[in-house]
């Protein structure tokens, strides 16, 4: 069983020991990290690769910052990454890719890492960009799709898919992360051959959220949003065994206002 996960830690220095918490607890396989914000001269490698993981990141300063990180014990060497796609507008770091090819089995498999432009607000410049960083992201990864039969791409996509997926979809409606243009984007990913985990295999009425804002008690009302998603390949969603988000980091003190979502593939 291989576990994979997402997690926007919103600044990898101050939740590095949350993250060690929570890898000895889960022990994913492999984990997208979103909102590093460290530059890529100060990323904690050897903390990492004491905790037990193979990484690859690609960060700046203050904002953004993606990496992946593969179990050493499950994955030969990170291979074939890059955070490279000139399609994408803008020079933030918000995309890496990278091949994990397993110990047993040789089984390979295409791991995508993204942090979604948020948007700020529907109709401003900020909400253009997102929508077309999102149609640049479609090109990507039909190309990974047709490449990679077994493909994963997670991340914070800044983006509710459906009314299920936020606590107050009323005061939510045609807002950012929850415009029509947003979800439309969503379901155009979807249509490259990708499932979102989460919801096909939790079904249709379940809801559970990933998202809290820090303000007005978010999470102690379950004021929150899923946000946070894992796609996976036609061929690997076959496979898929179990998924969750697991709340119990956002409760830890001074926590990332977001939660690990997971899903685990019986390969």
């Amino acid at each position: 069983m291989l576990k994979l996960a997402s997690w926007n830690v919103n600044s990898l220095r101050v939740r590095l020991e949350h993250l060690g918490q929570w890898l000895a607890l889960e022990k994913p396989d492999a984990l997208g990290l979103q909102e590093t914000k460290l530059t890529d001269d100060k990323f904690p490698v050897a903390e990492i690769q004491a905790l037990g993981y193979h990484c690859v990141f690609s960060g700046q300063p203050t904002y953004n910052g993606v990496a992946i990180l593969a179990k050493a014990s499950s994955f030969r060497a990170i291979d074939e990454w890059t955070c490279d796609e000139p399609r994408l507008p803008g020079d933030q770091k918000r995309f890496i890719a990278a091949s994990l090819t397993t110990l047993q089995g040789d089984t390979r498999i295409r791991f995508i890492n993204l942090y979604v432009p948020n948007g700020s607000e529907v109709g401003s410049e900020k909400y253009s960009y997102k929508l077309q960083w999102l149609d640049a992201l479609r090109l990507r990864l039909e190309e990974e799709q047709a490449s990679h039969p077994l493909c994963c791409v997670v991340g914070d996509f800044n983006i509710a898919p459906d009314d299920i997926d936020v606590h107050d979809p009323m005061a939510w409606q045609d807002k950012i992360l929850c415009s029509k243009p947003e979800r439309q984007r969503f379901q155009d990913l979807l249509s490259l051959g990708f499932t979102d985990s989460f919801r096909a295999q939790s079904g249709a009425e379940n809801q559970a959220f990933s998202w809290w804002d820090y303000r007005q008690g978010g999470f102690r009302r379950n004021q929150g949003m899923r946000i946070d998603h894992l796609l996976a390949s036609d061929a690997l969603m076959k496979h898929c065994e179990q998924v969750g988000i697991d709340r119990t980091p956002r409760g830890w003190e001074k926590p990332s206002d977001h939660a690990p979502a997971l899903a685990s593939f019986k390969l």
